[in-house]
């Protein structure tokens, strides 16, 4: 029997597992290991900081989707990869033998150039404890009579922005406007550098309106329990720092004998193949496509979950593989909280309450397929 191992819950797995779950192979044994139960569906989760929707609404729940797809469920968390001898070893002790292999693991913002991040920074991922911080928050600031709250964001792309306006409003439900203070800081001279310049004045306009401090052109150097400490030598006092930066793979995928970049993310060819193994799959923030290369963004893994399911049958039927191409141009909607969110498609732009419900109808229609096995 082949063993088919997936390592990581994410979406394009995600989609893959239902897809195999309506249309299996027989004689082949199927674990998924994943380090959470609940593994969340990045479009949804600002507004979920914000109160628009529940934990359950916006987290798969990969034990109901791997009782539908038949296929075993090990949490766990992977420390390595023995491609030799195909055996992944798990942080418990535990190794699992493979003869097929897809990762899709996600990225974590980069620390290690920000010292003391990894003792007081709150990565943006992994999302738990993120949530569990976030959760902190909330009942401090709930049970607590509060004389100043203040977070501290740092990175100003899409995700610290939209994560910097939706934690604003949940907030200020609590707290009084005085007693929060939230900063966003970035390296570059605008915020959301990646997406047009209209996307990105309209988006500062709005973080002026919310009284959100914006330091532009600014890179952290360290971080303690109390502040931020800017390179130019300026101390900002904060009480939670929250890292959104650019993503980087796990050490331990350097450290494999899996083919990477000078990042850490893993080379894949169209196929979704690892360059150098062709029983390794990889999709979603830690695969960088060689021919290809694409943003860090939700929309490309969740677009990769057919072709990985369909390239993994193929493999596995003997046939020849289909060649997945990434679209030049995505939709990117950043929801703003107040129901109304911005749209960016390569230089067109829009901002407009209708386009919140677009985003809602787009974000509940892909959790329906998960909510309702």
């Amino acid at each position: 029997m082949t063993d088919l191992v997936f390592i990581g819950g994410g979406h394009s797995h995600a989609i893959a597992l239902k897809l195999w779950g309506k249309k299996p192979l027989l004689g082949i044994n199927i674990t998924l290991i994943s380090n959470v139960k609940n593994t969340p569906y990045s479009g949804m989760l600002p507004a979920y900081l914000a109160g628009y929707y529940s934990y359950q609404e916006s987290h798969i729940n990969l034990e109901k989707l791997c009782q539908f797809a038949r296929i075993n469920l090990i949490i766990d968390e992977v420390i390595n990869i023995d491609c030799q001898n195909k055996k992944i070893m798990c942080k418990s002790g535990e190794k699992v033998n493979f003869d097929l292999l897809s990762i899709d693991i996600g990225s974590n913002p980069k620390i290690s150039n920000i010292e003391g991040a990894n003792l007081y920074g709150i990565p943006a991922k992994p999302v738990p404890f993120l949530l569990e911080k976030w959760q902190e928050i909330i009942k401090n600031s709930q049970e607590n009579n509060l004389e100043n709250l203040i977070l501290t964001f740092i990175g100003g792309g899409a995700g610290g922005v939209e994560l910097a306006i939706n934690t604003h409003k949940r907030l200020t439900k609590i707290l009084s406007p005085e007693k929060l203070t939230i900063n966003l800081i970035h390296k570059g001279n605008r915020i959301l550098g990646n997406h047009n310049e209209w996307v990105s004045y309209k988006l500062m306009d709005i973080l002026i309106n919310k009284n959100i401090n914006i330091y532009l052109n600014s890179t952290v150097k360290t971080i303690k329990k109390e502040e931020v400490i800017l390179t130019s030598g300026k101390q900002i006092i904060s009480n939670y720092h929250f890292l959104v930066t650019e993503a980087s793979a796990p050490l331990w995928l350097k450290n494999s004998s899996i083919m990477t970049d000078e990042n850490g993310f893993i080379l894949i060819k169209n196929t979704l193949q690892s360059i150098n193994y062709d029983f390794i799959f990889a999709t979603g923030d830690i695969a960088n496509m060689i021919n290809y290369p694409h943003p860090k963004a939700g929309v490309f893994a969740v677009k990769q979950g057919l072709p990985l399911y369909e390239n993994i049958c193929n493999l596995l039927n003997h046939k020849s593989l289909k060649c997945h191409y990434p679209q030049k141009y995505y939709l990117n909607l950043i929801g703003i909280s107040d129901e109304t969110a911005v749209a960016s498609w390569g230089y067109f732009s829009w901002e407009s309450p209708l386009l919140w419900y677009f985003k809602k109808y787009l974000d509940t229609a892909f959790m329906k397929q998960f909510t309702e096995l």
